[in-house]
């Protein structure tokens, strides 16, 4: 059954050739199991029995009617272990499904791991719905948002973990913006934060008037300097200087 969602699933003439035969070399295998089982019984019925007799030949009969049966196959797929989500004729939240299944399709990591992106994306859009009960603008944007992280191509591992199954529908729907980011934009927002604090530190100490130092914008000598601590203690402190007439900020270590 996987093996054939990959056929179905995939445009690549290569790997649905090489799916074909996959299967049809296991169904080589059982029929020729298959046919050594039916020459034993053969063999069995022969020697236990004359051929000559009418029960014998009734025998028979029966057993190559039950031959020509076909094997049983199971019924019920494998995903049925888990609940369905629910079917709705809304248009807005279909659509809705269809865009996030498009963007957890963005690349072929899916069929590598053989998930299905319109049951996975109908999972998703449910919590989102849940969470809101009507497709106003709040709901709308929040698909917007887990659309575009989904689709970040500098972000892949969030797709994978998604699809993967290590960030579960009701955890990818309830996400906030920074959580989805990359580990890369997390630092930067870190880093940002941090530099923002130090700013405003400053801001209310004042620091100290001079002209010693030279705005490289607007060649003025107008400026003031704070001296903060950034690295450890027995290492030089960090100047930062600010111009007092165009505003430009820089730093000396």
């Amino acid at each position: 059954m996987s093996v054939n969602a990959v056929r179905k699933q995939s445009s690549d003439d290569e790997v649905i050739n090489l799916a074909k035969s996959l299967i049809k070399s296991w169904k080589k295998l059982l029929d020729s199991t298959e046919e050594k089982a039916e020459e034993k019984k053969k063999a069995n019925s022969t020697t236990s029995t004359s051929p000559c007799s009418s029960s014998s030949s009734e025998h028979k009969d029966q057993n190559t009617e039950k031959k020509e049966l076909p094997p049983k196959t199971p019924t019920t797929p494998l995903a049925t272990s888990f609940p369905l989500p629910p079917i709705t004729r809304d248009t807005v939240r279909n659509k809705c499904r269809e865009m996030i299944s498009a963007a957890l399709q963005f690349e072929n990591d899916y069929i590598a791991i053989g998930v299905d992106c319109d049951d996975l994306a109908a999972r998703i859009e449910e919590h989102i719905f849940q969470e809101f009960g009507v497709t106003d603008m709040k709901y709308k944007n929040k698909v917007r948002s887990r659309i575009s992280n989904l689709k970040d191509p500098k972000n892949p591992e969030l797709r994978k973990n998604v699809l993967c199954g290590n960030i579960l529908p009701e955890r990818i729907a309830a996400m906030t913006s920074e959580e989805m980011a990359s580990k890369e934009l997390q630092e930067m927002r870190k880093a940002l934060t941090k530099e923002a604090i130090r700013e405003h530190q400053m801001a209310k100490t004042g620091g100290t008037q001079t002209d010693l130092f030279t705005c490289g914008k607007c060649k003025m000598k107008n400026c003031t300097y704070t001296q903060v601590q950034t690295r450890s203690a027995d290492e030089p402190m960090t100047t930062f200087v600010v111009c007092n007439e165009c505003g430009n900020r820089w730093k000396f270590n």
